[in-house]
């Protein structure tokens, strides 16, 4: 059994983008161990900078430009890991065993399966990661999923998130992590 639920991210209050009027996330977590995700942009498209399509694969510094983020850790731990998904189909992976201290985790088994949509005032990129392939205990525990994203637009980068620490943006800070999927289903 699965359940979905849509979130909202809110844009950091240092920026204030005239290209992106709101940021969605359709989240899911199925029986079958996955997590899915459909990040939806609504916006001045044309003013958003995304990366030309690239042969999917592992890439470095995604964060730099248009590209949206799952941070996943299981409750109750300080390790985690990071998802980087760009709309040319690139993608990145970090690990880390507390904040900050961690890096990629280059490894083609964690490959998440990205599809991008868009058309008129709305981009879609949806994101599929296998929970099995962190650990064995990620498809089973309860989880603490922070979603956001990083928008380069024609006036400025922007930063969204499910919530924001106090300071610059930081969505590797654990209050961030503001989303809790049950084992059992999903609950916020």
């Amino acid at each position: 059994m699965s359940v979905e639920h849509w979130v909202d991210l809110r844009c950091h209050p240092s920026t204030r983008p005239e290209a992106v009027h709101a940021i969605r996330v359709l989240i899911c977590r199925s029986a079958s161990a996955e997590l899915r995700m459909t990040f939806r942009l609504d916006g001045d498209i044309p003013r958003i900078c995304v990366s030309s399509s690239a042969v999917p694969g592992i890439a470095t510094e995604l964060w730099r430009h248009t590209c949206f983020e799952a941070f996943i850790s299981v409750e109750g731990q300080t390790a985690y890991h990071e998802f980087n998904f760009a709309p040319s189909g690139e993608w990145a992976v970090y690990s880390f065993c507390g904040y900050r201290n961690g890096g990629p985790f280059a490894n083609e088994m964690m490959r998440p399966h990205i599809a991008v949509r868009s058309a008129g005032s709305r981009l879609e990129l949806d994101a599929v990661v296998r929970l099995d392939v962190l650990s064995a205990i990620h498809p089973r525990a309860s989880l603490r999923i922070g979603l956001s994203a990083v928008i380069e637009a024609s006036d400025g980068h922007s930063y969204w998130a499910l919530r924001h620490p106090a300071g610059k943006p930081d969505f590797h800070d654990a209050d961030g992590f503001a989303l809790l999927l049950e084992a059992s289903g999903t609950e916020l």
